[in-house]
């Protein structure tokens, strides 16, 4: 059954990038009664805390979009935090969403679930066929775990938990620590800041020749939105029991160098782009293969240009609270 308007949605990780995207959406289709909780309100760490919010709000529907996310210096850094937090969190959630009757759930996971060197476009079919990327391997072993238990609760008790693997996100409250953030902000910031310094030229990590696939995170939103809402019997008729996950993306991909050359379009940086072939470059390439969630009637609208171009003016109107 699909969620009502008045049912009662528990977004979890409602402050993140695509939390906070799952809220705008699910406010701006209708739905009038979202439960949210911030990380100081409620640690999903903690199974205690997490059993106690599940007894007492009782929420209908769960979006599960919490997770410790980080580029690729990060994952390098905290491999163990990486495993750990995002294992613990998921799994109290679902266990307690499960234990106080919960029967509809929405799993967000990631691409880099896939081995590095998977066919491509990538298929919802190539998971677990291969080695996986050693720089976000704990990120994506956990990931990987969220939808086997989804699965395995759903055989076991009859739930319906659902999955859903997005592709690289950017878009409105991404991270732009300059630090330990995603190829897209990372870029879009220090593009920004070399053009105001009058740089140049800037200098990009790695060869500039990987691919990527990159979807705005309002688009992920609607599309979680989208398969959460569907019935039983679309979604069974293109799903299968141990492979029920839903790759979400654009279809499309572009080099790094083409992703840095658009995102200098967009915030005007008129030096050079330099291209660091000493740093590395991550998985050769990453198209997620989206004819599933095509077949099920949801492909994206906003094109990489337009979505920098709306990232970026979001930078601008709050980059005064990032942190230096």
């Amino acid at each position: 059954m699909s969620l009502s308007l008045n049912s009662k949605i528990y977004v979890a990780g409602h402050r993140g990038m695509v939390g906070s995207a799952i809220v705008r959406q699910l406010k701006a289709q209708g739905y009038n009664n979202i439960v949210t909780r911030s990380r100081s309100e409620l640690d999903l760490v903690n199974q205690q805390a997490v059993s106690t919010f599940f007894f007492n709000e009782k929420p209908d529907g769960v979006f599960f979009a919490a997770a410790k996310v980080g580029g690729i210096q990060a994952n390098n850094t905290m491999p163990a935090e990486f495993i750990y937090e995002n294992l613990q969190m998921q799994s109290n959630v679902i266990h307690q969403a499960y234990s106080h009757g919960v029967t509809k759930l929405l799993f967000l996971g990631s691409s880099c679930i896939y081995p590095k060197l998977a066919e491509q476009p990538m298929r919802e079919s190539a998971l677990l066929t291969g080695t996986l990327e050693p720089t976000n391997e704990p990120y994506a072993i956990a990931k990987i775990a969220g939808i086997k238990m989804c699965e395995s609760y759903n055989r076991q008790y009859g739930v319906d938990y659902r999955s859903v693997m997005p592709t690289n996100l950017y878009g409105e409250h991404d991270n732009f620590h300059p630090d330990n953030s995603h190829v897209i902000p990372t870029m879009l910031r220090r593009l920004h800041e070399a053009k105001l310094a009058g740089s140049e030229n800037v200098v990009v990590w790695g060869t500039g020749t990987p691919m990527r696939e990159f979807l705005y995170v309002d688009d992920m939103a609607a599309a979680s939105i989208h398969v959460m809402n569907l019935s039983d019997t679309d979604y069974q008729q293109h799903t299968e029991t141990m492979l029920s996950h839903i790759n979400v993306g654009t279809g499309v991909d572009c080099t790094i160098r083409e992703l840095a050359e658009t995102i200098a379009k967009v915030t005007q940086f008129e030096g050079q782009l330099e291209f660091d072939s000493s740093k590395p470059d991550g998985t050769p390439r990453k198209l997620m293969d989206v004819s599933r969630l095509n077949d099920l009637g949801w492909t994206a609208t906003v094109t990489l240009e337009d979505g920098l171009t709306k990232a970026y003016q979001w930078f601008l109107e709050n980059q005064n609270t990032f942190r230096r």
